[in-house]
């Protein structure tokens, strides 16, 4: 029976779907589109007929139709630049479909949010246009309508770009945010971001993350919207000389930025790096947690059916308040000691949810294993009846008894304690937290500092980080067997020494015309660090792929512009609202190339050393045989 209402309702909603789908249909209707009176825009000549044009048309307004469309040419035979007649097509048509294809603005428009902003799939797109609007295309159109997308979105920004200049030179200037982006070391996206604005400014695809490759985009960024109010940049080897060429090259005096963060990041990885390296090797070694994980197998297996009933009984051993520290017998003892060794294989639960090297994972392995050590010697102090459970409890101890010895481990944990506590001196000085919290977690508005709070704040941690250096070199032992204190705190005051000018002046001072006051940029790059993030999290979403190398390989630089239609200020200067956006792209003219590239974007390169194009020429047959043949010939003498 139940059987029978699931078919029914299968074909109620088949039903449904077929009248809706004739509702929404306007297929065979046939429209005429014929503009009459005007003038050549070359010759100030009349237009005359020149042929009747029939094609289809798809909009989401208006459906699908037939079109009879009469186009004109003028009448002493023009030519524009190219060498092409001078015609004119149907204006009443050109407001609502693509010139060249049968769809709507609105259908690309349609196509490219749900690609690019709401990051749906090919046959999602496909069955939403279907369903909701009566429009049939294939996943080929939709990819296609996709990729035309962005080339509207970028000659949109193009177009309005001296409003979004206006709308930055109002606020007082603008800081740039500077980074690049890939996966696998392929797919290399360089975006330019402005921090106060939240705005994508710029993105290309660059081979790899060089100076030679950043510092064309750099120019090309301030040329459109003018010298920014100050930078902000990690400290990697390509960005840091890319930055300093360019305000060398065009004398700007601002604000040169270096991410708190990743300083923080830097220093920690090299000052815990060689310890903790040292501590993992020496883990992976003894096989700890292999042997951990294989003990609690064992005695799960042992366990077996029972296994439910045992684990209530580690509850209720977990309850009791007795300090005799006495493992039970049979059954409970068993899977006491199984849960003993599934403790220390949990020691990630003591991290704070931080990456290295804010946590050390491995130092709290240590310390859980220490900790368990500890306390299997008091349970042997009363050793279980059951011979058994005695036999388990020792196997566990076996396999923590190297941890415990003073060599090597405790010399290495020492040695890795004393830097990190240096290192954990610097983070509190800094007072920088290694996760920012969530973008949706809301504040109330008294909460909020203000602009001169945030400066006094600011010029407290600098303070702070004043009197860390001056205690540091005071501390520093001058001779004597404290030879790893003494690198340790060489490498801070190195790092210091090195980037300490880039890690203040954050505070900006806005002209009058402003409204005048200051105003400062973030301490770290984390607004657009947490852009890409957010960038490569939807892409996984729509491809359910957790490597995104092949994606981000054949991701368009241009994808980066549609997450500006995220911010409101933006889309009121480019198109009003996003209800209006493919008004906005029916205004473009892309009948002539020149007009769809307003600025002259750089050519398009490869991004890896073996790129998927690359692959399907050199694994052909054809590429196989010439090289195999002449491996094989016998070379020419060649003379010198």
């Amino acid at each position: 029976m139940l059987e029978t209402l699931e078919t029914l309702r299968e074909l109620l909603g088949t039903v449904n779907d077929r009248n809706r789908m004739q509702l929404l249909s306007t297929s065979g209707v046939l429209v005429s589109a014929c503009d009459e009176g005007g003038q050549c825009p070359s010759c100030r000549g009349p237009w005359r007929v020149q042929k009747t044009a029939y094609h289809r048309g798809k909009t989401i307004r208006h459906g699908e139709f037939e079109i009879r469309e009469t186009i004109h040419v003028c009448s002493d035979r023009c030519r524009d630049e190219s060498g092409k007649l001078v015609i004119r097509r149907a204006q009443s048509l050109a407001k609502h479909i693509v010139p060249g294809r049968t769809v709507g603005y609105d259908v690309m428009t349609f196509v490219g949010l749900e690609r690019f902003l709401h990051h749906r799939q090919r046959e999602e797109i496909r069955t939403s246009l279907l369903r909701e609007h009566g429009i049939n295309l294939s996943t080929g159109a939709i990819s296609n309508l996709a990729k035309l997308f962005l080339r509207y979105v970028q000659a949109l920004h193009n177009k309005h770009m001296g409003q979004l200049q206006n709308a930055l030179a109002k606020d007082g200037g603008w800081p740039l945010n500077i980074d690049a982006t890939g996966e696998d070391g392929r797919g290399t996206l360089l975006v330019a971001f402005t921090g106060w604005r939240k705005w994508v400014l710029g993105s290309w695809k660059i081979p790899t993350e060089c100076t030679e490759a950043i510092l064309p985009r750099l120019h090309e960024v301030v040329g459109q919207f003018g010298a920014p109010c100050a930078v902000m940049r990690d400290l990697g080897r390509a960005v840091t000389p890319a930055v300093n060429h360019l305000l060398a090259e065009l004398e700007l005096d601002i604000p040169v930025l270096a991410c708190h963060l990743h300083f923080l990041k830097d220093i920690g990885k090299d000052l815990l790096n060689p310890a903790h390296g040292e501590l993992r090797a020496l883990f992976r070694r003894y096989k700890i947690q292999p042997k951990l994980r294989t003990l609690s197998r064992d005695l799960g297996r042992k366990l077996g059916s029972q296994i439910g009933e045992a684990r209530k009984e580690v509850k209720a051993w977990q309850a009791q308040t007795e300090t005799d520290y006495a493992i039970p017998s049979g059954r409970a003892g068993m899977a006491t000691i199984r849960s003993l060794a599934q403790w220390v294989i949990d020691y990630k639960a003591d991290s704070t949810g931080c990456d290295y090297p804010f946590a050390r994972p491995y130092l709290d392995l240590y310390d859980r294993c220490t900790t368990a050590r500890r306390a299997i010697d008091a349970f042997m102090r009363n050793e279980p009846n059951d011979p058994k459970v005695r036999s388990a409890l020792k196997r566990l101890q076996r396999l923590l008894d190297p941890v415990a010895s003073d060599v090597p481990f405790k010399q290495i944990v020492r040695r890795l304690r004393t830097r990190a506590q240096l290192f954990d001196e610097l983070r509190d000085a800094l007072r920088l937290e290694p996760k920012p919290p969530s973008i949706h977690m809301e504040r109330n508005a008294e909460e909020v500092p203000t602009s001169d709070q945030m400066a006094t704040e600011l010029q407290d941690i600098h303070e702070q980080v004043k009197k860390l250096v001056a205690s540091l070199k005071k501390r520093r032992p001058q001779r004597g067997p404290a030879q790893d204190v003494r690198s340790a705190i060489d490498l801070i005051l190195r790092h210091i020494e090195n980037h300490g000018g880039y890690l203040w002046g954050h505070v900006i001072h806005l002209p009058e015309e402003a409204g005048g006051g200051i105003r400062l940029v973030e301490r770290t790059n984390n607004i657009l660090e947490g852009f890409f993030h957010g960038m490569k999290h939807d892409e996984r979403r729509r491809s359910g792929r957790k490597i995104l190398t092949q994606d981000f390989e054949h991701l368009p630089p241009e994808a980066a512009l549609v997450y500006n239609l995220r911010c409101s200020d933006y889309v009121s200067i480019v198109c009003g609202s996003l209800d209006r956006l493919h008004e906005a792209f029916a205004n473009i003219d892309l009948g002539k190339e020149e007009e769809m590239n307003v600025k002259e974007r750089i050519p398009h390169v490869e991004t890896a050393s073996l790129p998927t194009v690359d692959r399907r020429i050199i694994r052909t047959d054809q590429m196989q045989r010439r090289i195999s043949a002449a491996a094989k010939s016998r070379a020419p003498h060649v003379r010198s």
